[in-house]
């Protein structure tokens, strides 16, 4: 499964039709979340895995409780969610605030919802690192990195590929992640999201316009 199966498959539909009907956000606009939160976590945690001790918690971390098995029982998400705000809280630490208000202005979701519907998406995409991890049999955190790049980078090809529209905005965030220069999270989130920069966004469209054409705003 990749990235963008993900994304427009069983697994995140259900989780966007349980997210529209908790908080009453269309459907579209969750998965455009989605889009944009699955690339950044992954992108986050590859940055994170650099690291030998953060890379040994996460790979005990998703033995422990990211199997896979909510990819097929979806229905976990909304169960999960506290655990899907205890995730975020340590992926992004101190910028968590700074990601949902990005994510916010971005996907239209207001302030008050973007945290909680994260927080249901956080361990379906916790759950698809970790089938991943056991596909590729990845056994220790010692090849996490290469693991979640792969991810990344196999995704971005497929994206490039595919003519479902929702590729155009994957295809979008993956490329800027993988530009990102590597100056830690406010840098990635430049990257992936204009970091707010309405001039720059204005002039190349960036990601509010390929959302607000496809989903309308």
């Amino acid at each position: 499964m990749s990235l963008l199966d993900l994304i427009t498959g069983n697994a995140g539909n259900q989780v966007a039709e349980q997210a529209e009907n908790k908080f009453g956000i269309s459907k579209n606009q969750i998965i455009a979340l989605l889009v944009v939160a699955a690339p950044l976590v992954i992108s986050y945690l590859k940055k994170k895995s650099e690291n030998a001790e953060e890379a040994d918690k996460l790979n005990a971390a998703l033995d422990k409780d990211h199997d896979g098995s909510i990819l097929n029982n979806p229905a976990q998400a909304l169960e999960r969610q506290q655990e899907g705000d205890s995730i975020l809280s340590h992926i992004f630490g101190g910028e968590k605030a700074n990601v949902e208000n990005q994510l916010s202005q971005n996907t239209g979701i207001s302030m008050d919802k973007i945290g909680p519907v994260l927080a249901m998406l956080a361990p379906v995409i916790m759950g698809y690192i970790g089938q991943q991890k056991q596909a590729n049999n990845v056994t220790s955190g010692g090849g996490l990195g290469d693991l979640l790049g792969g991810i990344l980078g196999s995704s971005s090809q497929q994206a490039q590929a595919s003519d479902n529209p929702l590729s155009n905005i994957l295809g979008s965030v993956l490329g800027s992640a993988q530009q990102s220069s590597g100056g830690g999270l406010g840098d990635l989130l430049g990257s992936v999201l204009g970091g707010g920069n309405q001039q720059q966004q204005s002039q190349q469209g960036g990601l509010g316009g390929l959302l607000g054409s496809i989903f309308g705003k």
